[in-house]
């Protein structure tokens, strides 16, 4: 059975986006909060008290949508469990953020939860889209 050509093009765009998240990742991780804080002095408290838990559960969230993009790229089932572990470390990771600390009140409901929705919708679809890829035997 061939193989659409629409996998390729999705897994493209899905491997591009997770590989901004690992960008933002590397540059969030090491940036200067003193910098940071003469910007938004909000983002640079929320980065500053950001628990170490919690970076790891940054980093498996775009390590393994980033894997699982790979995999799906290699036509591997194994995509949609690693789609799975991001989309639940994005939880985890927005689910502190946006719910144990003040950025809401500080920044506003669209400001401080737009971009994690888009984040979470996109890791909701691409785990929805492998798991159909394996349900059609196009990814084994």
């Amino acid at each position: 059975m061939s193989t659409p050509r629409s996998v390729l093009v999705i897994g493209i765009i899905l491997l591009l986006w997770n590989l901004m998240g690992v960008a933002a990742f590397a540059m969030q991780y090491g940036m200067d909060l003193g910098e940071l804080a003469k910007t938004d002095p909000v983002g640079a408290r929320i980065f500053a008290e950001m628990p170490g838990w919690l970076w790891i559960a940054y980093a498996v969230a775009v390590g393994a949508g980033t894997i699982g993009a790979v995999l799906l790229l290699m036509r591997k089932a194994a995509a949609a469990s690693l789609f799975l572990v991001s989309l639940i470390a994005v939880l985890v990771q927005f689910g502190y953020t946006l719910g144990a600390t003040d950025l809401i009140a500080q920044k506003g409901f669209v400001v401080a939860a737009g971009f994690p929705i888009l984040v979470i919708l996109i890791a909701v679809g691409q785990l929805l889209y492998a798991r159909m890829l394996v349900a059609r035997r196009v990814l084994r």
